[in-house]
């Protein structure tokens, strides 16, 4: 069997009035979507019409909650507890899960966000909690996560996990990201972008800033929505997996076809 892998893209992270990315294009591109709660982005009409845009495209609707940070668009680290986080977790669930079934549709996968995302790969206290959120909630849900806390405790209460490549974002040597208030952490060119992803996907191992290989076992390749020209950089991504001989499938069948 060759190389499958699954597209997934931060949608819905807009406010009000206010819009970020290009949803409707970038869903043209993806086979999953990260869709905001309305902790650090999303309102109830943008969640409708988000999950909506979906269900007319296939693509497969994923939760994307996040600590309650609106103004830094929950890229600040907050002092929650793990009790506050796994209420956090279950309300913004509940909320996207109330939608999607309105549009005849459920949530599929589950994927931490920005700072509490970043978090639950080396917290074990807040690892722990989302699993909570996840076993009490739909334990047939999909957790997106790197390697780390996260993806180690949801296996161990037997969720399946989805590895996240993530493109245009700089890896350290011990696999985490290289934080954004750092020079560097974010890549912006196109073909550099689209080079390590392919053999991210193809060879299981990306670069690191300090230019090391590292091991990157990936079921599915994030983009960041928000990027200026993501959806040019999504449609790059993707030529040059299936230039590759890449399948773009859906994560469900990636997962299944890695048992077989």
């Amino acid at each position: 069997m060759g190389n499958e892998v699954d597209l997934v893209a931060d949608l819905g992270e807009g406010f009000g009035d206010w819009r970020m990315g290009d949803d409707e294009a970038l869903l043209d591109v993806l086979t999953s979507a990260n869709i905001a709660c309305g902790f650090h982005a999303g309102d109830p009409r943008i969640m409708d019409a988000t999950v909506r845009a979906c269900v007319e495209r296939g693509v497969a609707v994923g939760a994307h909650p996040s600590f309650p940070d609106l103004v830094g668009f929950g890229r600040r680290e907050m002092a929650l507890t793990a009790h506050e986080v796994r209420t956090d977790v279950v309300y913004q669930l509940g909320a996207l899960q109330a939608v999607a079934a309105y549009h005849g549709t459920r949530v599929a996968h589950i994927a931490p966000h920005g700072k509490l995302g970043n978090l639950v790969a080396v917290r074990q206290d807040y690892a722990d909690a989302v699993v909570d959120a996840v076993t009490h909630v739909d334990r047939d849900l999909i957790v997106l996560a790197q390697d780390g806390c996260l993806a180690r405790a949801a296996r161990a209460a037997g969720i399946r996990v989805g590895i996240v490549g993530i493109a245009d974002r700089a890896y350290q040597d011990d696999g985490t990201l290289v934080p954004r208030s750092e020079e560097g952490a974010v890549i912006h060119d196109p073909a550099e972008i689209r080079d390590r992803t392919v053999r991210m996907v193809t060879e299981g191992v990306i670069r690191s800033r300090g230019g090391r290989d590292i091991p990157v076992d990936c079921d599915t390749v994030l983009v960041h929505g928000d990027t200026a020209g993501a959806v040019a950089l999504a449609r790059e991504i993707r030529q040059g997996l299936v230039a590759a001989g890449v399948t773009i499938t859906g994560l469900e069948r990636v997962l299944e076809g890695k048992k077989r």
